[in-house]
């Protein structure tokens, strides 16, 4: 048990997890503002509370913010999911989000589908894996900003438990359908 303690490796279960809603730390969109420059109009698919949606609209963005729960915010759309939705909202330029992980493969390819700028908050092992070849290879995988330090811990919502830092690192990743060639790494702080 020390271990997998001290390894980070313990998860909770799916059980517990529920919709995989983890409150993305506002320091993670800042740094992300600091190294992007953004469209006007983006979609936010997997808005949750609205952790990402606060920080974009703070900073003159028009963001529409939806999800598959409704966590009673009046400006989303809720009880949406994204996984059946067939078009982008009208003058949607890019998608944007930290999408639900049980199902990060579905959520991402479906946003490639979907929209030509998609930009993903991820583990660093997303990179990872042979199957996730059809996402990262061929599909524009413009850019991958890795935080230097790890991020505030993301818990999950309505976590009454110890607050912690996180054990995973994590990264920003840009798809561009007009980029060819490969990805460049960047390394970015959320620390100002």
């Amino acid at each position: 048990m020390a271990l997998d303690h001290s390894c980070q490796t313990q998860r909770h279960s799916f059980a517990e997890r529920g919709l995989d809603c983890y409150g993305t730390p506002p320091v993670a969109v800042e740094a992300l503002l600091r190294v992007e420059t953004l469209p006007r109009r983006i979609w936010e698919p997997a808005a949750g509370r609205g952790a990402i949606v606060n920080v974009l609209r703070a900073t003159g963005h028009e963001v529409i913010a939806s999800d598959i729960a409704d966590y009673g915010d009046p400006t989303h759309f809720a009880n949406r999911d994204f996984l059946l939705e067939t078009k982008l909202p009208k003058g949607v330029e890019a998608i944007l989000t930290n999408p639900p992980f049980m199902i990060v493969e579905e959520f991402v390819a479906h946003a490639l589908d979907l929209c030509p700028r998609v930009i993903m908050l991820l583990r660093l092992a997303f990179m990872e894996s042979e199957r996730r070849c059809g996402i990262l290879e061929g599909r524009g995988l413009a850019r991958i900003h890795v935080f230097r330090k790890r991020l505030p811990m993301m818990h999950r919502d309505g976590w009454e438990g110890r607050k912690a830092n996180s054990g995973m690192a994590f990264a920003w990743f840009v798809w561009d359908r007009s980029h060819t060639g490969p990805a460049t790494i960047s390394r970015i702080s959320w620390e100002r």
